[in-house]
């Protein structure tokens, strides 16, 4: 019997990520006026960031249904599996809801586990699971180790720009475009499974410096787990000023950073050129 790690794609796992890890990413859908995609399947970042800048239309993610879960779980229990399923926050989404009462009608080891986070620091938490099943731990210890763990995660992230924010009606247009004029930059983390504001940089230098502020103040980055840095949009130049801006918190241990691309989740309300940073702190 061997462990089935799944997920969702709002962790910004890419399929190919996946299956190097030997996990399932299950694709959340994204609709865009009429036409529905599959997120990081027929939608790969590349192609979703060309839409969003080309419509005037904020695309709807919609959650995970208990049918396809089924299918998922059922699959991996008839090939013998133990299953652990780490959904995105389920305060932000009914997917965990519908996770869970598809592990209800069926029969066998499933665990459903609310991991409070979503992109890549939902993405670190199932990385860091991949690395305790390969060491040869059961559903039941994975899932109890996570679970021991997860408080430790913290992710931090700065949008270039409120318009999204404003189109998916999280900003009123005035704060907007206030923000906008004087160069304000919101600085978000996850807490309690909900995004919440820490901060309004004014310009890239002040925003980075809040991000090397936050790690102190959390207790620093254990290098002994995953890390993960993100950028949404076209290309990796914001992201690349800022690991250079900042070496100092990487210093001698830049093998260990790995980076990711923001797909459809957060990506609907940041738009092009946000960065990200996921980590476990130090204990």
């Amino acid at each position: 019997m061997s462990v089935r790690i799944i997920t969702d794609s709002a962790s910004d796992i890419p399929q190919s990520t996946a299956k190097e890890w030997g996990i399932d990413v299950i694709p959340l859908k994204v609709r865009f006026g009429e036409e529905e995609f599959l997120d990081g399947v027929t939608l790969p970042p590349q192609e979703f960031y060309k839409k969003l800048v080309e419509t005037d239309e904020i695309p709807k993610t919609s959650q995970i249904s208990p049918y396809e879960y089924t299918q998922h779980f059922k699959a991996a229990l008839e090939a013998g599996d133990e299953v652990i399923y780490f959904s995105l926050s389920a305060g932000v989404s009914g997917s965990y809801q519908s996770a869970c009462i598809a592990a209800e009608d069926l029969e066998g080891d499933v665990h459903i586990v609310d991991t409070r986070q979503f992109c890549i620091s939902e993405y670190i938490i199932v990385q860091r699971a991949v690395q305790l099943r390969d060491q040869g731990m059961n559903a039941a210890e994975i899932v109890e180790a996570i679970k021991e763990e997860m408080d430790r995660v913290h992710v931090i992230s700065v949008f270039d720009t409120l318009e999204y924010l404003k189109l998916g009606g999280r900003l009123s247009s005035a704060a907007a475009f206030a923000g906008n004029l004087l160069m304000i930059k919101p600085v978000i983390t996850i807490e309690d499974g909900m995004v919440k504001v820490i901060g309004k940089a004014r310009g890239s230098r002040n925003s980075h410096n809040m991000l090397m502020e936050f790690v102190r103040k959390t207790g620093g980055i254990d290098f002994d787990r995953p890390i993960c840095l993100a950028y949404s949009g076209f290309n990796d130049d914001v992201l690349k000023k800022y690991v250079e801006d900042s070496r100092i918190l990487y210093e001698g241990h830049e093998d260990k950073l790995q980076y990711a691309k923001v797909g459809a989740t957060i990506g609907t309300y940041s738009g092009p050129g946000a960065i990200a940073l996921a980590y476990f702190e130090k204990r």
